[in-house]
């Protein structure tokens, strides 16, 4: 099942129901008011999903409520975020937060970068 919010007019981002149920429970035990979802010009394929906690917004966040929980989304990425979805999963011994992003024309081998034209 996905959860899903908007913003009039803005960006649409989606979060699974395991990640959702991940999310509260990594923010609850950092003691934070909410997540930054945030893109890093890095990676070699171009950017880098970024998950931070936070206390309050910053200056040109977009804020998504989804289900009690706080997900901000600096405004210059949403184009790029526009139909997200986040999931939580185990592959193999491991359990992460993995990103599916219709706008991503490609990723690197190892999953952790991606690339998108410009938007």
């Amino acid at each position: 099942m996905t959860v899903q919010t908007f913003v009039p007019g803005q960006a649409q981002i989606h979060l699974t129901e395991s990640a959702r149920r991940q999310a509260l429970k990594e923010i609850e035990r950092a003691g934070a008011a909410g997540i930054r979802l945030n893109l890093d010009e890095s990676g070699c394929s171009g950017y880098m999903y970024v998950l931070d906690f936070v206390d309050e917004p910053r200056e040109g966040d977009t804020r998504f409520d989804i289900d009690g929980i706080a997900l901000y989304v600096p405004e210059k990425w949403l184009l790029m975020l526009n139909g997200l979805e986040i999931d939580y999963v185990t592959e193999g011994v491991n359990s992460l937060f993995k990103f599916r992003n219709p706008n991503a024309t490609g990723e690197c081998g190892c999953g952790e970068s991606f690339t998108v034209h410009e938007v």
